[in-house]
C-alpha cells in the first residue's frame, strides 16, 4: 500500500495551489473533447485520419519529416536509441548520468534492447562540448535532455548546442533530444522548435508535463527513422487498437498552451526571486530558464513538511506537492508553473512567502 503524502494531500485542498495547470482528473480528458463531433472516426492501430493529421502537425512544427504518436515517451525513446544503435551496428549509448532512462525505467533500455550507456559528465553538471569531445567509447548516439530536469532544469546555452551537434556529425554520432519539456525551453532560447530540432537526427516531445494532456509522447526523425520506429511501437505493445483519447487531449492542450511558456517563464523568475529571499532556501537555477527549478533547503524534510502543512492552513497557498530528502539536514522540491500561477492575488501570495520567511527563521 503506498504511503500517505501529506503534502500532496494539503496541496490539493488549498484554494491557491501554485505549481502546474489543474489538478489531473479525468475533466482534462472531458474538456479536450467538449468540441468534437462524436462521429469523428477513431485511429485504429496507427492508421487514419485523426492519428495521421496530427502526426503531420507536429513533424511541420518540429522541422522533421515525419512523427509518429506514442503512448509513452519511456517506449518512444528507448525505440530511438534501439534504432541508431542497429543502424551504426554498436551497442553503446551517451547520456547523462541522471538521463531518465538511467533512473526511472527500471534498466529498461539494458534489459529490453541489451544496449550499454555511457554515463557523461557529473551528475551535478550539464553535458559539455568538452565532456563529448573526450568521450573514449565508440557510441551509437547521444541522448541530450533540455532541460536537465534533475538538477533543476538546467540549460546549456544554445552556441554550445550548436557546437556538440557539429561534433557529433563529424564523428557518425546520432544526436537525439529528449525534448519531454522542449516546448518550456523556446522562450529561454528565442527559437522556433523547429530550429533547436534542426541540431537533432532524432527528437521525442511529452504532451502531458507543461502542455497538460492525460498521455502521449511524439518521436520525429527522417522517414526511415519513423517507418522503423513504427514497427518497434507494434513490438512493444504500442499500437494500441486506438490511441485517440491521448491524441484528442494531446492537440488540444497542445493548441491551448503551446503560446503560453513566455508567461509561464516570466512567472517562474518572479517566483524563484520571493523563494531566494527566504533564509535558508535557494533555487537551482538562481535564476530559472524555463517555467521550472527547484528549491533547495537547508532544513530536513522532517522539518520543513510540518512547516509546510501550517503554511498552507494559514494562508491558502500550496507552494508545492511534494518535499524530497537530500539528506539528515537538507532537502529539496520541484516548482513547475502552468495556469494556476496567474489567478493567485499577487497580495496573498507576498504575505504566504513574508510568513514563510517568518517559520524560517523561526528554526534557525
Amino acid at each position: 500500500m503506498a504511503q500517505a503524502n501529506p503534502i500532496l494531500e494539503a496541496f490539493n485542498q488549498t484554494p491557491y495551489p501554485v505549481t502546474g495547470s489543474g489538478k489531473f482528473s479525468v475533466r482534462l480528458l472531458l474538456e479536450a473533447f467538449e468540441g468534437i463531433d462524436g462521429d469523428t472516426d477513431s485511429d485504429i492501430y496507427g492508421n487514419g485520419k485523426l492519428i495521421e493529421d496530427f502526426q503531420a502537425k507536429m513533424a511541420a512544427f518540429l522541422g522533421k519529416e515525419r512523427a509518429v504518436f506514442f503512448p509513452s515517451g519511456t517506449m518512444a525513446q528507448q525505440i530511438a536509441l534501439r534504432i541508431w544503435s542497429d543502424e551504426l551496428g554498436k551497442k553503446k549509448v551517451a547520456y547523462h548520468p541522471l538521463c531518465h532512462l538511467e533512473i526511472h525505467e527500471k534498466d529498461g533500455l539494458k534489459e529490453l534492447h541489451h544496449l550499454e550507456p555511457v554515463l557523461l559528465a557529473d551528475k551535478d553538471r550539464l553535458i559539455t562540448l568538452s565532456d563529448v569531445g573526450n568521450m573514449k567509447e565508440d557510441v551509437a548516439c547521444l541522448l541530450l535532455e533540455l532541460p536537465q530536469r534533475e538538477i533543476g532544469g538546467q540549460l546549456p546555452a544554445f552556441e554550445e548546442l550548436e557546437a556538440v551537434a557539429e561534433l557529433c556529425r563529424k564523428r557518425g554520432i546520432k544526436l537525439h533530444l529528449d525534448g519531454a519539456r522542449l516546448f518550456e525551453v523556446l522562450p529561454y532560447y528565442g527559437k522556433t522548435a523547429a530550429e533547436v530540432c534542426a541540431l537533432f537526427d532524432s527528437v521525442y516531445v511529452s504532451f502531458y508535463k507543461g502542455i497538460g494532456g492525460i498521455a502521449g509522447a511524439i518521436l520525429a526523425g527522417g522517414e526511415a527513422f519513423t517507418e522503423t520506429s513504427k514497427i518497434w511501437k507494434r513490438r512493444h505493445g504500442g499500437d494500441l487498437i486506438s490511441l485517440y483519447p491521448y491524441i484528442v487531449s494531446s492537440d488540444y492542450y497542445f493548441e491551448r498552451r503551446k503560446g503560453e511558456m513566455a508567461k509561464y517563464y516570466a512567472a517562474a523568475m518572479e517566483l524563484a526571486e520571493l523563494y531566494n529571499r527566504c533564509t535558508g532556501l535557494k533555487t537551482k537555477p538562481e535564476v530559472p530558464v524555463l517555467n521550472m527549478f527547484h528549491v533547495h533547503a537547508d532544513v530536513s524534510k522532517e522539518t520543513l513538511v510540518p512547516l509546510f502543512l501550517d503554511l498552507y492552513k494559514e494562508t491558502g497557498i500550496g507552494l508545492t506537492r511534494n518535499i524530497n530528502a537530500i539528506n539528515e539536514t537538507s532537502c529539496y522540491f520541484e516548482v513547475s508553473l502552468g495556469e494556476r500561477y496567474e489567478a493567485i492575488p499577487k497580495p496573498l501570495l507576498q504575505d504566504a512567502f513574508r510568513l514563510l520567511n517568518e517559520k524560517l527563521n523561526h528554526i534557525k
